[in-house]
């Protein structure tokens, strides 16, 4: 029987599901979430704590006394300052060590993960939790790509690539051959949001998202769900890509019926693919 499971919450969904996904296998669990990141209602009736960002002695002091083994890395955080996050001696030693300003999201979350397996513990992806969450290659609905659609995914995973190499975002909204925005600090959510008030007449963009070049599986994957479909929806898109086998989706049945119901197309590929069909 596997150990017990650390679940690091921060935002979405994502917490949630793994916990309902212990709760299904029997799994003991104990979730250990980020203030003002990880949605309240999910630790009601969970065993947990709960600790600001910059209390990693702390943090690992409540995961060995409950008796954790395994963590898991679920739900996003906003990276915070050095200034806003205050950190306890622990987390000054290891920002020290790694220096916090010369890392992108990517190469952070790989020293943390190092950081936990030299503590004793044994740091999974949540993909491993989740099992068959991962994004199949093909259409997910009713709707696929036409031949613009195509080529803006085409423009997109390359521009896409190019901005995960330099560990900034995973993703990049593609209009009728132009970059109407890319991934940053903000997010997804946040992405879509302001590419509303961008998007230009005629057919709408496509959201390109794909797992960075080296990504460090164990965290952080690409993760899209309902609430991704709604923001295409009030930005304008008609479509939604992403990496087959390396992105999380959550309710995969119901991103598929509000993408129907929406009028967009979801669509897994491999990266190396231009043209979109079918699943067969």
């Amino acid at each position: 029987m596997a150990g017990k499971l650390g679940i690091l919450a921060g935002g979405g969904e994502l917490p949630r599901r793994i916990i309902a996904a212990c709760r299904a296998a029997d799994r003991p669990f104990f979730v250990l979430a980020f203030k003002d990141e990880a949605d309240p209602a999910i630790l009601v009736d969970a065993p947990h704590a709960v600790i600001r960002m910059g209390a990693a002695g702390e943090g690992f002091r409540i995961l060995h006394e409950a008796g954790v083994e395994e963590i898991v890395f679920a739900g996003g955080v906003r990276r915070p300052t050095v200034a806003s996050l205050r950190p306890d001696w622990r987390t000054a030693k290891f920002f020290a060590r790694i220096g916090y300003r010369a890392l992108g999201d990517n190469g952070l979350l790989s020293a943390v993960i190092k950081e936990l397996e030299d503590e004793g513990f044994r740091v999974v992806g949540a993909d491993a939790i989740l099992g068959g969450d991962l994004a199949p290659r093909g259409v997910f609905g009713r709707i696929a790509p036409d031949e613009q659609a195509n080529a803006d995914i085409a423009y997109g995973v390359k521009v896409a690539r190019a901005i995960g190499s330099l560990d900034i975002g995973q993703a990049v909204v593609v209009q009728q051959g132009m970059v109407i925005g890319v991934e940053a600090i903000e997010g997804t959510d946040a992405l879509l949001q302001r590419c509303a008030g961008l998007r230009r007449e005629g057919l709408g963009g496509i959201l390109i998202k794909i797992a960075k070049p080296g990504q460090e599986r164990r965290a952080d994957l690409p993760t899209i769900g309902v609430r991704t479909v709604e923001g295409a929806l009030a930005a304008g898109l008609r479509g939604i890509a992403v990496e087959a086998n390396a992105t999380i989706v959550i309710d995969r049945r119901g991103v598929a019926a509000a993408a129907d119901a929406a009028g967009l197309f979801v669509v897994g590929l491999t990266t190396g693919e231009v043209q979109v069909g079918r699943n067969g």
